[in-house]
């Protein structure tokens, strides 16, 4: 095959930096999932990031989660929920699936998970702990939305999902197109406006819809974010020493067909299946992502957990997303994708992308952050908090390691910020009916 050829004078000793970024994204696309889903120098029995015997409830239950192998409607199901799925389109062709614990009477929430996830993420901790079934619990209607690309929301009406134009989109369409279709779709079924609740990703593409979607903050009673990502110029996760490569990233997504970042394929399932078997013993094992990416808080994660998670994560998403979140890290701006400066002047008439306009967002928002947060550092949350016109409150949840996923599976999450999450919700609705 003849690949285009590439200018290797671009950058100093850029040659050197191709072939780093390359040999990279191969190994994350292949076999990232085993590094994922493998513990921080411990394995089951063993704890070494404390260096001692692991004598938590974990320790020794062998006990089988059938959640392992069910999709999101039977984890539901399972947990005694009735559960439903629903299909929507987006204006630009795309299939999105949306799952809900119906309530027909109960008043519509929204929940949107973040990067490489999918809506199972929000029921894995169970019955009485996830955030679906505590609301589900309270009489409200549930709905868990899917971006495009996930294990969920595969498909197009023209193009092929093996096709490179079908990956060709990064957070920016999320918000303009996704977040849209899915809750049109539910404030038309429920003729009522809805309560939104974004992890992460969630909270990116909240954002975006808010600043460039005008016709929906009337759609929408209140934003709640959770782990808010906007800015990114105090993130402490690795990911941030990617950032000055980003340039050779793009020409590498672009010629060699890397536009799928860990899709939920079968090597990705073998990998998460046999690669991470809790009971298997290593004298040394490699980094867990979990902690590594986010922050390590290692009394909240609950390891019984493990082969449900990584037996649904990662779902899956476009490389132009983590490539969009990388451009923050340099910029230290909240803006629309950067596609270089010739192609930044054929889309914005500009060498650089505009500046999303916060002063627009005048949708109510709540903010949830933790202080260990790698991802959603505390300085960048505040910062974009306070440029916000319509803003209810900023809470720190109140444990000093709480990271980015202990919003989603947490041994306390219910404890430290679901049940204050629950009285925010259930003040706003008796605020007034609208």
């Amino acid at each position: 095959m003849n690949y285009p050829k590439m200018n290797y004078s671009i950058y100093p000793s850029s040659f050197s930096h191709w072939f780093f970024i390359f040999i990279t994204l191969f190994i994350v696309n292949i076999n990232g999932a085993k590094i994922m889903k493998t513990s921080i120098h411990s394995y089951k029995g063993f704890n070494a990031k404390f260096d001692r015997p692991d004598t938590s409830e974990d320790a020794g239950d062998e006990s089988f989660n059938p959640d392992v192998e069910l999709m999101t409607p039977e984890m539901i199901r399972r947990a005694g929920y009735p559960a439903e799925a629903h299909t929507v389109v987006t204006e630009d062709g795309y299939f999105l699936k949306i799952h809900r614990i119906p309530n027909k009477t109960g008043y519509p929430i929204f929940l949107q998970h973040g990067l490489l996830s999918s809506s199972a993420d929000w029921v894995i901790l169970g019955r009485g702990r996830a955030l679906p079934y505590l609301l589900a619990d309270l009489g409200y209607d549930v709905w868990l939305g899917n971006y495009r690309g996930n294990t969920y929301s595969l498909g197009h009406t023209t193009l092929s999902i093996n096709s490179q134009e079908y990956w060709n989109f990064s957070w920016h369409e999320l918000g303009i197109h996704d977040l849209p279709a899915m809750l049109n779709y539910v404030v038309n079924y429920k003729n009522q406006q809805v309560i939104y609740i974004g992890h992460s990703m969630g909270t990116t593409g909240s954002f975006v819809m808010a600043a460039e979607r005008l016709d929906m903050h009337e759609k929408i009673r209140l934003l709640i974010s959770f782990a808010p990502v906007a800015y990114m110029t105090h993130i402490k996760s690795p990911i941030r020493i990617f950032a000055p490569y980003i340039r050779e990233i793009q020409r590498i997504e672009q010629y060699f067909g890397l536009d799928k970042f860990l899709p939920r394929n079968w090597i990705i399932h073998l990998l998460s299946k046999y690669g991470c078997n809790l009971t298997t013993k290593e004298e040394k094992v490699c980094e867990n992502i979990i902690f590594t990416i986010g922050g390590f808080d290692a009394a909240q994660f609950n390891l019984s957990f493990l082969p449900v998670i990584t037996n649904h994560d990662p779902a899956g998403a476009s490389t132009k997303c983590v490539v969009h979140y990388l451009q923050e890290v340099n910029s230290g701006k909240f803006r629309q994708y950067d596609f270089g400066e010739v192609k930044n002047m054929e889309k914005y008439n500009a060498i650089s992308p505009p500046d999303y306009n916060i002063s627009r967002m005048s949708i109510p928002v709540a903010f949830f952050y933790g202080i260990n947060d790698w991802l959603a550092a505390v300085q960048d949350v505040k910062r974009f908090y306070k440029q916000l016109p319509n803003t209810v409150e900023i809470v720190q949840v109140n444990h000093t390691m709480f990271n980015h996923l202990d919003f989603l599976w947490a041994r306390e999450a219910p404890e430290l910020l679901y049940y204050q999450v629950l009285d925010l919700i259930h003040d706003q609705i008796q605020g007034g009916n609208h």
